[in-house]
């Protein structure tokens, strides 16, 4: 029975101490050694000196995405409500998502339905095209003064015409180029465009706000040699990251937020490089 009690203590010590040792495995912390290097164009690749980064928790790309969520785009369809433009070109915008009236993206859009039954278009069209000796434009064989005069001759006439347009536009397609140079006065792209430039940089603020606040584990700048070391971390799934700040190596400008995975008592190594950066145009953020 003795030797059965010393057995089980043993046991017991055994099972306690694969116990302390695998939770102080697990408690360790790891460490993260990074290069970061940019090749420009025609060029030799070349360190990334003195240039700061961030280890998040989450990545900045969806740290964007969350600030986003917190400022709702305007509501489009309440925006086309309140235009002062015919119900036809309301209900046409709302059908095609669209309020710019400018543009090949546009021109793309209209079908002949569309340019004689928006009064809009129709007046745009005419005026680009009725004009053009140069062309052979359908004239119509009937006069404003019929409508009252001559309703039944009027409507049969215009219905004809109608059809004859139609035809008109679907065999010359080009007859609507530079259509949207007639529509500038009712096109209400650049105050849509204005609104939706209000929400982005508090949606930019936000973004930064979280990532070096919430989101921040640890920053490091790197050396001579384009690379930094970030010790004491603890284990788990992190992101490299330099926030909305490209770095400048010849003519290409890179940034980063690449994932790194930090092991127990571990040295994750990360090469930072054209490859896995988001490249930019000068001048863009």
């Amino acid at each position: 029975m003795a030797a059965m009690k010393r057995a089980l203590r043993i046991f017991i010590l055994i099972c306690a101490g694969i116990f302390a040792f695998t939770s102080l495995a697990l408690a360790q912390d790891g460490t993260i050694q990074f290069t970061a290097t940019g090749t420009p164009s025609g060029g030799l690749q070349e360190p990334v000196r003195g240039f700061p980064f961030f280890l998040l928790s989450r990545s900045f790309e969806q740290i964007e995405k969350d600030a986003a969520a917190s400022y709702p785009k305007p509501d489009k369809n309440a925006f086309i409500a309140k235009l002062d433009v015919s119900t036809e070109l309301k209900a046409w915008m709302k059908k095609n998502d669209c309020v710019s009236l400018a543009g090949e993206s546009f021109i793309h859009k209209l079908t002949p339905a569309d340019v004689l039954g928006v009064p809009e278009f129709r007046r745009a069209y005419m005026e680009r095209n009725a004009g053009d000796e140069s062309v052979d434009f359908p004239k119509p064989k009937y006069k404003a003064s019929d409508e009252k005069k001559h309703p039944a001759k009027f409507k049969k006439l215009s219905d004809q015409y109608q059809q004859t347009l139609l035809h008109y536009i679907e065999t010359y397609p080009q007859t609507l180029d530079g259509l949207d140079l007639s529509l500038t006065d009712v096109d209400p792209g650049s105050r849509w465009s204005m609104l939706l430039a209000r929400r982005a940089p508090e949606i930019h603020r936000l973004a930064l706000d979280l990532a070096q606040s919430k989101y921040l584990v640890a920053r490091a700048q790197t050396d001579l040699q384009g690379q930094a070391v970030l010790q004491n971390i603890p284990p788990g799934q992190y992101w490299i990251s330099t926030l909305d700040v490209a770095a400048e190596v010849g003519d290409v400008h890179l940034k980063w937020d690449v994932p790194v995975t930090v092991l127990p008592g571990r040295m994750a190594m990360v090469a930072l490089s054209n490859f896995n950066s988001v490249q930019t145009a000068p001048g863009l953020p």
